[in-house]
C-alpha cells in the first residue's frame, strides 16, 4: 500500500500530456523487444507511448490489420469507432481513421463536439447492435467498431480494441490473428500502410454516438420511475468519456442527477490515487472514489465511471459497495422486476466472482453460467438472449433491455450506475440496504484477493494445471467438492486452479503482466475462516507447483 493512497494527486503525480504525445509520433518501437510488440490481452492491445508498446506505428498497423481481417470476414458495413479521454486515444483515433479510409473502410467516427466527441465502450457497442438488428448472421453490411481506450489505466496509457459485428470484445481466434498480421505489418515497416489525407478525413461521414444511446435509455431502464420518485443522486464521471452523456441523460430524461467533477482533464489531476500509489480511474477502488468523499452528505447515491465507462462504483450512505455485493443486488433486482426476460435464460458471471451470487440466482430458480475471467464470454449469451445478465468481479456488467433483448455485449457502467437509482426509486432502499436483506436470507461472505510472488515458469504451470493434479481432499477442514481448471459454463479453461466446498472456495490464476500469482478466495463461515482459506489454498499451490 502505498503511503498516500487515497490522497488527491501532487504535481510530481501527473503525466507531461505534451511529452507523451510526442513519444506517440516519435518512437519507434523496438520489436526485438517483446514488451514492444503488438499484444492483444483480454481487453486489446495496451501500453503507453513512453514505453515504446503504444505509438503510431502500432496503431497504424493495428487498424490495417483489422481491415484485413474484415474484408477476410466478409465485413462490408460501416465500423464505427470512438475513443475515451486518455491523452493517447485522440491522437490513436486520428492514425486510425486515416488508415482505415485508406483500405476502404466505411468508417463512422464520432459526431460529437466538445466533451461529446469522447465515446463510452457501452455507446459503441450499443451503435453496433442497433444497426445489426435484424440482420442475418452472415450478412455482409453488418458493421463492426473500434474502441480506443485502455479502460481504467493511468493517464500515460493508450488502448486499442476490436469489437466485431456482435458488439463485444472479440475472441482470441480474432484476436490472434490481428496481432500476429500487426507485428508482420510492423516488421515490414509502416511506410508501407497507406493513409488517407486530412481532406478525405474531414468528409468521413460522423456518428451521434450519444444521441442514439441517450435516447434508447428507456428500453432497459425505469427511467420514469427514477423520475417520480425524486431520486437525489450524483454521477461522477472521473474526467472520462461519460462527461456529455451524464449531462444529457440529466436533461433529457428530466432527472434529479447531479454531474460531478471538473470535467475532462487529461492529466486527471483532481483524483485520488490508486493503492499504489498511481492515477488510475477505477470506479471500484475505495482509494480511487474518495474523490467523491466530500459530496457523500449531499447525496443518497452517488455513481463512478472509468475513462470508457465501461466499469461502474456505487456509493450509498454506507460507503462504497463491493462490487460482488452490487452484483448480486442487481440480479436479484432484476429477475423480480423484468418480467419479460425468458425464465429459461441464464445468469452469468466470472469463475472469481462471489459465492452470493450463485446463491441468488439458485434462489431464484435460474441457470448460472459460470466463466473464465473476461467479459468476452458472456458476449454470446447476451446476443443471442440466452444470458440476461453479465457480470464480473472487477465491476463490469451489462443486462438485457425489458423485452430480453441485447443492449450492450460489452460492460456498460453508466447502465449499472442508473440501475441502482432504479434500484432505490422502486424499493426504497439503498443498493446496499438491499444486500443486507440478502445476507440475511443467504449468509454472509467473507471475500478477499492477495498477490503472491510467483516465477515464469511456475506460471505456466498454474496455467496448464489439471484437475488430477490435486490430491489435496481438504480445505480449510472442509472435505473438497470440485476441483475445477475448467470453467464449468462454458468449458473453457480457467487457465488456472478453482478449488471448492460447501462453504468456501479459492482461485489461483497467473498475472499476465507481473510476476505473481492472485488468489481469489471467499468464505461463509467469515473473515477467520477466509483467513484459514487463504493459508490453506498458498500451501496446496505451493505443493502443486513445487
Amino acid at each position: 500500500m502505498h503511503e498516500r493512497a487515497g490522497t488527491i494527486a501532487r504535481t510530481e503525480d501527473l503525466v507531461d500530456v505534451e511529452a507523451l504525445l510526442q513519444a506517440y509520433v516519435d518512437t519507434t518501437p523496438d520489436l526485438t523487444n517483446p514488451a514492444q510488440r503488438v499484444v492483444f490481452g483480454t481487453s486489446g492491445h495496451r501500453g503507453s507511448a513512453f514505453s515504446g508498446a503504444f505509438t503510431d506505428a502500432h496503431i497504424a498497423a493495428i487498424s490495417a490489420s483489422i481491415a484485413e481481417y474484415r474484408a477476410a470476414q466478409g465485413i462490408t458495413g460501416p465500423l464505427f469507432i470512438g475513443a475515451d479521454t486518455h491523452p493517447l486515444s485522440i491522437p490513436a483515433e486520428r492514425t486510425a481513421v486515416e488508415v482505415l479510409l485508406a483500405a476502404g473502410v466505411d468508417v463512422r467516427p464520432s459526431a460529437g463536439e466538445g466533451d461529446a466527441w469522447f465515446v463510452p465502450t457501452p455507446a459503441l457497442s450499443h451503435a453496433i447492435l442497433a444497426y445489426n438488428r435484424g440482420r442475418d448472421a452472415d450478412d455482409p453490411a453488418r458493421a463492426d467498431g473500434i474502441v480506443v481506450t485502455p479502460s481504467h489505466n493511468p493517464p500515460a496509457d493508450g488502448g486499442f480494441k476490436y469489437n466485431p459485428p456482435h458488439g463485444g470484445p472479440a475472441d482470441s481466434d480474432a484476436t490472434n490473428w490481428i496481432a500476429a498480421r500487426a507485428n508482420e505489418l510492423l516488421e515490414r515497416g509502416i511506410a508501407a500502410i497507406s493513409r488517407a489525407d486530412a481532406d478525405t478525413v474531414a468528409a468521413a461521414p460522423r456518428f451521434d454516438f450519444l444521441a442514439g444511446y441517450v435516447g434508447a435509455l428507456a428500453e432497459v431502464i425505469d427511467l420514469a420511475a427514477i423520475r417520480d420518485a425524486g431520486v437525489a443522486s450524483a454521477a461522477h464521471p472521473l474526467g472520462g468519456a461519460s462527461v456529455a452523456y451524464w449531462d444529457a441523460i440529466r436533461d433529457q430524461h428530466a432527472l434529479n442527477l447531479t454531474v460531478l467533477g471538473p470535467g475532462v482533464d487529461p492529466q486527471w489531476g483532481f483524483m485520488h490515487l490508486d493503492w499504489d500509489g498511481k492515477i488510475r480511474m477505477d470506479p471500484s477502488s475505495a482509494h480511487v472514489m474518495s474523490t467523491v468523499d466530500e459530496f457523500r452528505d449531499e447525496f443518497s447515491l452517488i455513481t463512478g465511471n472509468d475513462a470508457d465507462a465501461d466499469r461502474h462504483g456505487i456509493v450509498t450512505a454506507d460507503g462504497l459497495m463491493n462490487p460482488n455485493h452490487f452484483l448480486a443486488v442487481a440480479i436479484d433486482y432484476l429477475l423480480t422486476h423484468r418480467p419479460e426476460w425468458s425464465a429459461a435464460a441464464g445468469i452469468g458471471k466470472t469463475l472469481v466472482s462471489s459465492g452470493m451470487i450463485d446463491r441468488v440466482v439458485a434462489g431464484h430458480g435460474r441457470t448460472l453460467l459460470e466463466v473464465p475471467v473476461g467479459f468476452k464470454w458472456f458476449v454470446p449469451g447476451l446476443f443471442d438472449g440466452t444470458v440476461v445478465f453479465g457480470g464480473e468481479e472487477s465491476a463490469g456488467a451489462s443486462f438485457q433491455r425489458f423485452d430480453g433483448t441485447a443492449w450492450s455485449t460489452d460492460k456498460d457502467g453508466i447502465l449499472l450506475a442508473l440501475l441502482a437509482a432504479e434500484i432505490q426509486a422502486v424499493t426504497g432502499q439503498s443498493p446496499s440496504e438491499r444486500y443486507r436483506a440478502l445476507v440475511a436470507q443467504y449468509g454472509e461472505p467473507a471475500y478477499a484477493r492477495i498477490d503472491a510472488a510467483a516465477t515464469p515458469a511456475q506460471k505456466a504451470t498454474l496455467g496448464a494445471l489439471a484437475p488430477s493434479d490435486v490430491t489435496d481432499t481438504e480445505l480449510a477442514g472442509d472435505p473438497i467438492t470440485a476441483i475445477l481448471t475448467r470453467a464449468p459454463g462454458n468449458d473453457a479453461a480457467i487457465g488456472g486452479l478453482k478449488v471448492q466446498t460447501d462453504h468456501a472456495w479459492f482461485a489461483a490464476r497467473p498475472s499476465g503482466t507481473e510476476d505473481v500469482m492472485k488468489i481469489y478466495a471467499e468464505s461463509f463461515r467469515g473473515p477467520e475462516h477466509l483467513a484459514l482459506v487463504q493459508q490453506a489454498a498458498q500451501a496446496l499451490v505451493a505443493r502443486v507447483l513445487d
